[in-house]
């Protein structure tokens, strides 16, 4: 079976690299020239556990292929992923210039049966803005082709997208017609037969559910936030109050950690459209606007901590910062809460001194040299009155303890994923400010 897939973004490059792995012969198209020359040598444009070797593994097996023009890559395919992005307009509604050029694209260029499946994160109703655009390509050229569309979204979590992809907990599927329906069963064939469920409902249900799933995630979380703050307050312990809430199957463990607030590249974005939809519709969206409140709010919480503790005197103050992606095992920044706290540090006349495993090129993308960056974790710490922890990678998980009070001028840390014991800091000698959690 031939596929072709129509970006080499995050979600574009793991779908691709997936659906070769289980012996799909497929070909990923993109217009950065630049990008699919470093691909065939394999060189991939993001950090994500895995998908490199994976790429390299079934480009030597023939796989795998890359090219720029989607023109060439056509023929004898049945199925073509739309894997574009669809950036957040300024109204937060999402841009869907780029999904519907690629529609157009394949229906100026088709030669025969296609079945057009958007991968990418798009409103309700945006698969019939797909079809008249193939229909209106097709009818330039007076070519009478048929085709289909369908809905396929995505469920990836970055730093666990290809296992993800490789044993998914459901695959969505969103069609209109039994041709489509089994193009996209023999598709999936490889995961249906290892126990993992395809879901067919209606194009319309199947682009709902994306927005739906994310907004679900971004609410548990917005909500534990919440409870995190009113537990300083009242003198609780949010971690007690998480264990206690998620052993209940109604609500579950997962996404019930507080912090400093969501980020990347889903989240926040798909929030925003699923209210501007609403908006659009005159419906209003009220626990989901709440939801972006709090988090926009969350993400100035740990600031906050250290302009109270410091007396409202940070300047001139250097501040280490270990962690800068938005979460661990990715170099993705978008919307990280990393860089509102750095924002508001060197607004405050603060320095900032950051390391990161990974995300620290992109991070200097981002901000040039108004912080400085080290090679290693406890150089950071070096002639800094204090440290932020804004990502739980691993490393930072057990350092030595000694060694970082020995290092910092002041004992104190603002730990914004509460990855150490508040009991244990006050044994080592810490001033210690966690989300939800009060030193006694």
């Amino acid at each position: 079976m031939k596929i072709t897939i129509v970006g080499t973004g995050y979600v574009g490059l793991v779908t691709g690299a997936c659906f070769s792995e289980v012996g799909i012969d497929v070909t990923c198209v993109d217009i950065d020239v630049k990008k699919i020359k470093n691909l065939n040598n394999g060189i991939i444009p993001i950090y994500e556990p895995g998908l490199e070797e994976m790429v390299e593994r079934n480009v030597k097996k023939g796989r795998l292929k890359f090219c720029t023009k989607l023109s060439e890559c056509l023929d004898n395919v049945s199925v073509v992923f739309g894997a574009v992005g669809t950036p957040p307009d300024e109204d937060g509604s999402a841009d869907l210039k780029y999904v519907l050029q690629v529609a157009t694209e394949v229906g100026k260029h088709m030669t025969g049966y296609v079945l057009m499946v958007t991968k990418s994160t798009v409103p309700v109703g945006t698969a019939e803005k797909v079809r008249e655009a193939m229909k209106i390509a097709l009818s330039e050229r007076n070519a009478n082709i048929e085709f289909d569309v369908a809905s396929n979204p995505e469920f990836l979590k970055e730093g666990a997208a290809v296992d993800d992809f490789l044993k998914p907990d459901r695959i969505v599927v969103g069609v209109d017609s039994n041709k489509a329906q089994k193009l996209m069963e023999r598709l999936y064939k490889p995961f249906t037969m290892n126990g993992h469920p395809v879901i067919f409902m209606d194009i319309v249900s199947a682009e709902m559910t994306k927005y739906a799933a994310n907004s679900m995630l971004a609410t548990k979380i917005s909500f534990m936030n919440d409870i995190a703050n009113l537990c300083e307050i009242v003198g609780a312990n949010v971690n007690a109050v998480r264990k206690g809430i998620g052993s209940d199957r109604r609500i579950g463990r997962y996404f019930i950690y507080p912090g400093t607030g969501y980020g990347g590249s889903c989240f926040p974005k798909d929030v925003k459209a699923l209210i501007k939809t609403s908006d659009d519709l005159g419906y209003d969206m009220a626990v989901l606007k709440a939801v972006e409140g709090v988090n926009e709010r969350q993400k100035s919480v740990l600031f906050a901590k250290a302009i109270k503790y410091y007396n409202g005197d940070l300047k001139g103050k250097t501040f280490a910062l270990w962690g800068l992606s938005f979460k661990p095992q990715t170099d993705d920044m978008r919307e990280a809460p990393s860089l509102v706290v750095i924002k508001k540090l060197l607004e405050a006349g603060a320095k900032v001194k950051a390391y990161d495993p990974v995300a620290m090129d992109e991070t200097k993308r981002i901000l040039g040299d108004k912080i400085e960056f080290v090679d290693e974790m406890y150089e950071a710490l070096i002639d800094s009155e204090g440290l932020f922890i804004l990502t739980e990678w691993p490393e930072f998980k057990f350092p030595t303890f000694k060694v970082v009070k020995k290092l910092l001028k002041n004992a104190v840390i603002f730990d914004g994923r509460n990855i150490y014991d508040v009991n244990d800091m006050k044994d080592f000698g810490f001033d210690y400010f966690g989300i939800g959690v009060n030193m006694s």
